[in-house]
């Protein structure tokens, strides 16, 4: 059985525990709790450690989904979960800049720690405010167009769209996976010449 583990992560409201279970195919496992600090101003209930739901992709395949706190107080358990991920995707709300500073946080934390593939899931595009693609990637501090990662646009509440940002990120966890195959063949080929 092959298993892919996936974090979603991103700051408070981006989408990721609504990502989760509407593609999950099993009840969700959350930690939602009552939200007691300036996130209750944005949503009554927040994650305080992580979601987890799961897919089936064939009998031969599982992908795991992780959903990391937004909170930095709780970057603990974005260390946690990351260490663990195969790839990730971080979810930003497109519709509010002043969270584009935490998001830039979550994704440097995440790059200091592992260099797993991810992309980088654009929700509520159809919002009054929302920024473009490439504004947001400024934003984000990914200044080099050729380097930074797959963008999407995804609405969380909708199983297709969820489910296509979960094919690209897929994509890009295969082709990273043939790149250290054909890197270890080169290698080896080298070695024994």
């Amino acid at each position: 059985m092959e298993i892919f583990k996936i974090a979603i992560t991103g700051n408070v409201g981006a989408g990721k525990t609504t990502f989760i279970r509407t593609i999950s195919e099993i009840e969700v496992v959350d930690t939602d709790r009552r939200a007691t600090d300036e996130t209750a101003a944005l949503k009554q209930n927040t994650t305080v450690a992580f979601d987890f739901g799961r897919l089936t992709l064939s009998p031969e395949q599982l992908v795991y989904l992780y959903g990391t706190p937004g909170q930095s107080r709780f970057d603990f358990m974005w260390d946690i979960v990351i260490n663990q991920a195969q790839a990730y995707i971080l979810l930003v709300a497109a519709h509010r800049p002043k969270d584009f500073r935490g998001a830039r946080k979550i994704l440097n934390f995440i790059n200091q720690r592992v260099q797993i593939p991810m992309i980088i899931g654009l929700t509520h595009t159809d919002c009054e405010g929302a920024w473009q693609a490439d504004d947001i990637v400024l934003a984000l501090g990914l200044s080099n167009r050729e380097t930074y990662p797959p963008i999407v646009q995804v609405n969380p509440e909708d199983p297709a769209s969820v489910a296509q940002s979960l094919v690209v990120l897929l994509e890009e966890l295969m082709s990273a996976s043939a790149d250290r195959s054909n890197s270890y063949s080169e290698l080896t080929t080298q070695s024994v010449h």
